[in-house]
Order: structure tokens, then sequence, then C-alpha cells
């Protein structure tokens, strides 16, 4: 449909679904699924194409408590890991959930057609990983990410939803009453506008790694969805959290921060220093390299600071021991990977790697039964909502987190249509006001205060990487935002030549508002937890406080555009929850 053209009016085309989801990685794939198996009409947006998301540097495994490889496995363990690795202040609620229904949903996708490993009886093979206390990663070699991607692609394909592939959503549009009834987008291609009417809207863009230079997030990940429900009004939920991959690529230059899967320590890898030294008995003698991701992260940055770090800036990680054809069957994507990119044989030669920004704990709060976030009609799932992973992801879990909180925002969803008979008609000047904003960077008139956005980004990794990296203190930090909001003033400067069609300068333009903003969020509650917790690194403050560990960091919106951050007691958890973390730190295993 096509509104009438005018020289003050854009023309733009209106499209009408039940649910609108925006991502298409796991998590929006799985949602659609769900939504559109009940009946409804679904549309998915995606900036990118659908299939390619971040989901597939998700490699190790997927995390569930099946119990193939380790019979005594159970929920509870899985719980209890959970927690643990998060540093307690987790949604408990949402690692329940999580631990219970992984398996479920293991085994769905099994049946809709992932070909994982196997065990010799045929079952579902599990590996290793830092911080589980069993064998619970379902895998697919160090595929796995990818496995689910083309599964849950499929299965889409398979109903009647509608994707939009290269369409850039710029703002939710909320009616009279603050509900979501959907969004305004542009496509990549040609710059044409699409007013979204929706009855529902399930968020699930994943993160924003794209902030630091050194990370393993493709281009995708600018934070677009946690700024576009933060701009309306949603909670989010200690955004100081991100989380650092213990190992990434450090060499050649054009690859490093590109991800090495933990899946590699999981089948024996071991991490040595430039003396030779396998140093993670220094900081784990029990769990070794199977330590949580923050332990590791900063014992490998400790080896280097301590000048016993790798010919390029990082440290040692030998696999050889599984010879050319044990990698080639558990690790081939990797073996792959460094020949190409590094002309490193790991089958006969350690890798170099080092920290490398690769997800974020934090996010859109939301509630665990059915994810709704605290805007009417707003639900969010993945990396992009927070409260599941509290101060530190273990790896593998962020898998069954797509699928187990994907299909809970699609019900969810469903469920709100069902409930609700409001329409979705806003004025047409909202949508006309959007679009001048969106095209203002390419038409306006030049002048001597004109910014690009490229430099700006730029420039505001530089300042994330100085001084919201690993290691944070309260002066770094503190000169780090007085930092991101100079360029946060500028931003309504940036100007793009050029037109509509394939025009990347203009897409930037759009990105440099949401990294600004998120940096900004990530920067202002790290200055408030002053503690040392999971990822939140502080050498100023270097241990646990008590104080803390009931408490989550409550970002939202202001009315005059301010950052307001609340501390919000975590809600105490219930006895048959706590009796298992009780009896965890007793040593037993549940």
């Amino acid at each position: 449909m096509e509104t009438n053209g005018s020289r003050n009016r854009e023309n733009f085309e209106v499209r009408e679904h039940d649910v609108l989801i925006i991502g298409a990685g796991g998590a929006g794939m799985r949602a659609a699924v769900e939504a559109a198996g009940k009946g409804l009409s679904v549309g998915i947006v995606t900036k990118s194409l659908l299939g390619k998301a971040h989901t597939v540097m998700a490699e190790g495994g997927m995390a569930a408590a099946i119990g193939n490889v380790d019979p005594e496995d159970s929920w509870r363990q899985h719980f209890i890991d959970t927690m643990k690795g998060g540093k307690f202040i987790n949604n408990w609620r949402m690692a329940e959930i999580h631990a219970k229904e992984s398996p479920d949903r293991a085994y769905e996708l099994e049946q809709w057609g992932a070909l994982f490993n196997r065990t010799p009886e045929g079952k579902i093979s599990q590996r290793p990983f830092g911080a589980h206390t069993y064998r619970r990663l379902a895998h697919v070699g160090d595929r796995t990410g990818l496995e689910l991607i083309r599964t849950m692609q499929e299965k889409v394909l398979a109903t009647d939803t509608k994707v939009y592939m290269e369409t850039t959503v710029t703002k939710l549009l909320q009616d009279a009453s603050g509900r979501v009834v959907g969004a305004l987008a542009y496509t990549r291609e040609n710059g044409k506008f699409i007013h979204y009417k929706a009855k529902a809207v399930v968020m699930a863009t994943g993160g924003w790694g794209r902030i630091f230079k050194v990370t393993s997030n493709s281009w995708e990940g600018t934070g677009d969805g946690a700024i576009l429900a933060y701009d309306i009004g949603a909670e989010m939920v200690d955004m100081e959290m991100v989380q650092f991959h213990p190992t990434g690529m450090v060499w050649p230059p054009g690859v490093r921060g590109l991800l090495v899967t933990e899946g590699v320590r999981g089948e024996g890898g071991v991490l040595k220093n430039s003396e030779g030294k396998r140093y993670m008995g220094d900081y784990d003698p029990e769990r070794m390299e199977l330590s949580s991701r923050d332990v590791v992260a900063r014992a490998n940055f400790s080896e280097v600071q301590a000048g016993r770090g790798s010919e390029h800036g990082g440290v040692y990680l030998d696999i050889t021991h599984l010879g050319y054809e044990g990698i080639m069957q558990k690790l081939p994507t990797m073996h792959e990977q460094f020949l190409k990119l590094a002309d490193v044989d790991i089958a006969k030669e350690p890798m170099e790697v080092f920290p490398t920004i690769h997800y974020t704990m934090g996010g859109i709060k939301v509630e665990p039964e059915h994810c709704a976030t605290t805007v009417p009609g707003l639900f969010a799932a993945g990396e992009c909502s927070g409260g599941l992973h509290g101060a530190n992801r273990l790896g593998g879990n962020s898998l069954s987190d797509l699928l187990v909180f994907g299909r809970r925002a699609g019900i969810g969803a469903v469920e709100y249509v069902e409930q609700n008979t409001h329409g979705t008609d806003i004025p047409e000047a909202d949508v006309q006001t959007e679009i001048r904003r969106v095209l203002d960077p390419m038409e306006r008139t030049k002048s001597d205060k004109d910014e690009s956005p490229y430099l700006l980004q730029s420039e505001l990794q530089d300042v994330m990487m100085e001084h919201a990296n690993l290691v944070r203190d309260e002066d770094a930090l503190k000169e780090g935002l007085g930092k991101i909001l100079a360029i946060k003033d500028r931003v309504p400067n940036v100007k793009v030549g050029g037109n509509r069609l394939f025009n990347p300068g203009w897409h930037t333009a759009q990105d440099i508002k949401y990294l600004v903003q998120v940096s900004e969020l990530i920067v202002r509650c790290a200055i408030e937890r002053k503690e040392k917790r999971g990822s939140q690194w502080r050498l100023d403050h270097d241990e646990l406080v008590d104080e803390y560990g009931s408490i989550n960091f409550i970002t939202k919106k202001g009315p005059q555009g301010e950052v307001e951050i609340e501390r919000r007691e975590i809600p105490p958890m219930p006895g048959h929850l706590s009796e298992l973390l009780d009896e965890s730190a007793k040593g037993a295993k549940v």
C-alpha cells in the first residue's frame, strides 16, 4: 500500500502482521515458529540476511542437562552452575526455566533435523565446557550455532512467516496509551520506508560488540534493538556486564578478535605462556582451562601484562595432542580458520589467543515466563535481553537460551495478541516525523560542523577499548564517560553524501546513535558497581562486595532523556532453589 506523495511527505509502504519479530537469529526464528504455529500472521525483519546472525559464532555446543554422557547430570546441577557462573545476580526464575527446558529444546532441534554428533550408542553426544560440572554441551563438531541456524531457517521457511531481509528498523511505534503497535523501517537496498503495523513486537536483535575495536561480533552487532526499546521506556538490567571471551585470534591484525571456540579447551586444549608453563593452575587449580570465562580471560590478560605473552601479544592454546584426525573430527572449523587466516596448522603448532569482546549479559529487562518487557506489547529474547546470565555467561548457555526464551517470547506474544483487541493505527504525522529524522544526515545542508559516522564510531571504539575494557577503574571509567558524552553531542551533526541506494554511510549514521547510547549505559553502570563480579573487573575494588550481590542495576530513559539508574533488590529465591545452592555450597552434586 502506498500513501499519496507530496513535496513535504514521504511515500511509504504499509505491511500488517499480528506479530512482528525484529531479528532473524536463533531467538527470533524460534519465536516466529511458535507464533506462526498458532495461526497468527508473523513477519520477521532483519537488517542482514536470514541465516546470517551472531548465533553462528556459538560454535562449541548447546548446554542442556540431557545426561547422555554423564547420566548423573540434572537440571538442578545446570541451575547451580548457571547461578554460580553469574555470581548470583542472575534472574533465578529464568535460570530455573532455562535449566529445566533446555533438554526439550535440544531434542526438538534434533527432531527438526539438526545433525548432532553421536555417542557410540547413537545418542546426542555431549562435551565438557568451562564451569559446567558435567559433560553437558550437545554439539555438531565446532559448528553448532551454524547447525542451529540452518535447522531453524528450514523450519521458518516451512511456515507462512514473511521475511523482510536487509531492512533496518529505526523506531518502535506506540499508540496514545503507550502500547507498541509496530515499527518503522527502511530497505537497505533502495531506502524505501515501510510502516509495519503489528499487535505485538518481539525484539531479538542480538548484542553490541561493535562498540569495541577487538570483537568476535560481525557488523550487525550495534545494539539497535536494545536502544530502540530503551528509547520508548523499556527498563534495562545490568548493562555493565559485557563478556570477554578468553580466546580470540590475535594474528594477523585483520582477524584480531575472531572467536576461537571454547570447544578447543573442552576437547583438552591447554593454555601456556611464552615460558612454556601451563599457568591456569595459578588461577583455578581445580578447573584449570575449564574454569569460567571471566576467570580464564583474566588469567590470559594477566599473563600478557606480566610479560609472559606470545610473539603477537597473546598466549598459546595448544590442541596438538588430538592430532590431525582428531581435530578434523571435533574441531574442523578451527583447523580451517587458522590455516587459511593465519597460516597456522593447529594439528602441529599452538594457536595465539587473547580475550575478545563476545557477548553481553545485560540487556532489556524481561519477565521470565513470557519475556514481556516493561512496555506493553513489546517482548524480547536472546542476547538483547538480560537477566539469565547474571555477571558471566557459561559457554553453551547462549544457544539453549535462544531456543528456550525464543519459544517463550513467541508464546507471550501470541497470548498478548489473543487477549487484546486494540488497533494498530497511529497518526501519519508520527511516521513522517521519524522519516525526516532518518533522512536528515543525507538531506540537510552541509556545514563546518559536519561529522563522519565512520570517524565517530572509530573514536567511540577507541574510548571503550581504553576505558571500559576487561580491566576497569573509576578514574578511567569517568574519563571515558566524558569522552562518550562529547561524542554523543556530535552525533546530531552526522552528515553523509550520496543517495539512498546501497549507501553504507547512511546505515552507519543510524548505527552510531545506538552505539553511543549503549556505551553510555555500560560505563555509567560500571561506575556504580564498585566491585569485582564476573565480567566486571574493577582494579580499585578487587573483591566481591555483599552489598552488590543482592541487587541489579536497572537503567531507564528519564523524562528529559537522561539516564536513570536504580539499585533494585533481587527478589528472595524460593526454598526449593535456595536449598539446592545450600547443598552445593556444602560440596554436594545434585
